[in-house]
């Protein structure tokens, strides 16, 4: 009870600091940050940054939309204020720099968890034009997302020594071991009905593709971060990874991957309906 009280108060603490411009675009400040990860000087957090900053490069996010570099009025002192540079970090650059600070600390892990929960979601979302899409317009968001992801993931598990077909079925098989509780391919395939030819994602909800990308995003930025290298050491990283997201969906009250409904329709069938359905409006439509 008591960590879950620390950990309250730390996510608290990381909402005291949050700010939103005139856009309605949330951000933090590296500096208060700082402070709130229990960096004794500025100057010995600007390196976490930085790594936070290559983590985002690897990613293939645009380092640009999650870091920008300012000049901040600071007190220094008996009401004095003071110019000084600091970094504007979005929620997605905030997670970066919590994975890549001192895991000693405690605030750094329940630092992890708050970020976490988010800064996927916020990505995915784009605000309420996220919100605002159908199930099955979410399901087809995401899984083009992941597939994007995926072809990222195998990228870097090939630089870590995971190169022929067989490896990479084994090391994506302990990335579902970790999420799914032990569960492999085989069986989420043979838990949720799914023929052999199937594909696991395909036949996923939009909750659980997005735990999925959530996996496999991390995973490849730790592989990179970590320069995580043979198979073993990539096999387990892809585990760890997997378990972590599984935990956070348990702190959070989430239901379990392996126990979400199979949804009735299949990415294939969804993109097919959405196929006929522009062909019989573009036939309405008068030619000119």
């Amino acid at each position: 009870m008591a960590n879950s009280r620390i950990a309250k108060l730390h996510h608290a603490t990381f909402e005291g600091i949050r700010h939103v411009d005139a856009d309605g675009n949330e951000f933090w400040l590296a500096r208060p940050l700082a402070k709130v990860l229990d960096y004794s000087e500025y100057r010995h957090f600007l390196p976490v940054v930085e790594r936070a900053r290559e983590a985002c490069r690897n990613s293939g996010q645009p380092e640009a939309d999650h870091f920008e570099d300012i000049l901040d009025m600071v007190e220094i002192g008996s009401g004095a204020r003071r110019e000084l540079p600091d970094v504007r970090l979005s929620r997605y650059a905030c997670y970066l720099v919590v994975q890549n600070g001192d895991p000693s600390k405690p605030v750094i892990a329940n630092g992890q968890t708050y970020f976490a929960t988010q800064a996927r979601r916020q990505e995915l979302a784009d605000g309420a034009k996220f919100a605002q899409l159908n199930e099955d317009e979410k399901r087809l968001a995401i899984r083009n997302e992941l597939a994007t992801h995926n072809k990222q993931l195998a990228a870097a598990a090939k630089d870590a020594g995971v190169e022929t077909p067989l490896d990479y079925a084994i090391f994506q098989d302990h990335g579902y071991k970790g999420l799914y509780g032990g569960l492999g391919n085989k069986d989420i395939h043979a838990r949720k009905g799914l023929k052999t030819s199937q594909k696991i994602l395909d036949h996923m909800g939009s909750t659980e593709l997005a735990a999925n990308l959530f996996r496999a995003t991390q995973t490849e930025e730790k592989l990179r971060r970590d320069q995580v290298s043979g198979k073993r050491d990539a096999n387990q990283t892809h585990f760890e990874v997997g378990r972590k997201v599984r935990k956070t969906i348990a702190e959070l009250g989430g239901t379990m991957p392996e126990n979400l409904a199979l949804p009735d329709n299949s990415i294939q069938q969804i993109e097919s309906a959405k196929k006929k359905l522009a062909k019989t409006l573009d036939k309405k439509i008068p030619k000119k």
